[in-house]
C-alpha cells in the first residue's frame, strides 16, 4: 500500500532533490501571483472564451518547459556565460513581442460570435504564448537560477534532477493557469458579444507586448 510513497521517496534521493516540499510551495506562489503571463490568458479569455484562455495557458508553459530543457542540458548557462548569446536571444525575443504588440494596437476586430476561423484564432493564441516565453532570456535565467537551489551540489543526476522539478513546476502553473482561464471565460459572455470591448481588450494585449518588448530589450545579465 505505501509503495507509490516509498518509490517516490526513493527516486527523489537519488536524483538529490532536497526540499521538494518547499520547491512545490514556492513554485505555487509564484505562479499565482499577477503577472503578464496572468494578464494575458485573462485578455484571451475575455476574446475567445475557455478555449482561447486554455490555448494561451498551454502555450505560456510550452515556452516554460523550453526553458527547462535549456536549464538541464545547459543552455541557461550558455546565455548567462555568453553576452552575444544572451544578446541575440534578447533582441529577437524583443523584436517580436514589439511587433506582435504593434499588430494587436492596429487591429480592429469584429465581435466573436461565429466560431469560422475559431482553429486559426487558437493556434495563434498558442504560438504568441510560447513565443512570449521561450524568447524571453529572463524566464531562462529565472530556470537556472530557482532549480538549482533544490538539487544537491554533488548529485550524480542533475540533468535528470532539474527535468523533474522543472517538469513540476510548469504542470502546477499549467493547473492555475488554465484555472484562470475558466474564471474569465465564464465571467466574460457579455463583453465578447461587443465589438467596442473586445477594440479595447486588443489595445490592452496589444500594450502588454510593447511593454514586454520594451522590458525584455533593456534587460542586463
Amino acid at each position: 500500500m505505501n509503495a507509490g510513497p516509498e518509490l517516490v521517496e526513493m527516486m527523489i534521493e537519488t536524483l538529490g532533490i532536497h526540499e521538494l516540499w518547499l520547491f512545490v510551495l514556492s513554485g505555487l506562489l509564484l505562479n499565482v501571483t499577477p503577472g503578464p503571463d496572468t494578464a494575458y490568458i485573462i485578455g484571451r479569455s475575455l476574446q475567445l472564451g475557455w478555449r482561447g484562455g486554455a490555448a494561451a495557458a498551454i502555450g505560456i508553459c510550452c515556452g516554460c518547459l523550453v526553458h527547462v530543457f535549456g536549464a538541464a542540458i545547459g543552455l541557461s548557462a550558455l546565455l548567462m556565460a555568453s553576452s552575444a548569446a544572451f544578446a541575440v536571444l534578447k533582441l529577437v525575443g524583443a523584436a517580436y513581442l514589439l511587433f506582435t504588440g504593434v499588430q494587436m494596437l492596429l487591429s480592429r476586430p469584429a465581435p466573436v460570435v461565429e466560431a469560422v476561423a475559431a482553429e486559426t484564432s487558437l493556434a495563434r493564441v498558442f504560438w504568441q504564448g510560447a513565443l512570449t516565453n521561450a524568447l524571453n532570456p529572463k524566464v531562462a535565467l529565472f530556470f537556472l537560477a530557482f532549480l538549482p537551489q533544490f538539487v544537491a551540489a554533488d548529485s550524480a543526476h542533475k540533468t535528470l534532477a532539474f527535468l523533474s522539478l522543472g517538469l513540476i513546476f510548469v504542470f502546477n502553473g499549467m493547473l492555475w493557469c488554465l484555472g484562470v482561464a475558466a474564471f474569465a471565460s465564464r465571467a466574460a459572455s457579455r463583453i465578447r458579444r461587443s465589438a467596442n470591448a473586445m477594440v479595447w481588450i486588443n489595445r490592452v494585449l496589444g500594450s502588454l507586448f510593447i511593454y514586454l518588448g520594451v522590458r525584455v530589450a533593456m534587460l542586463e545579465r
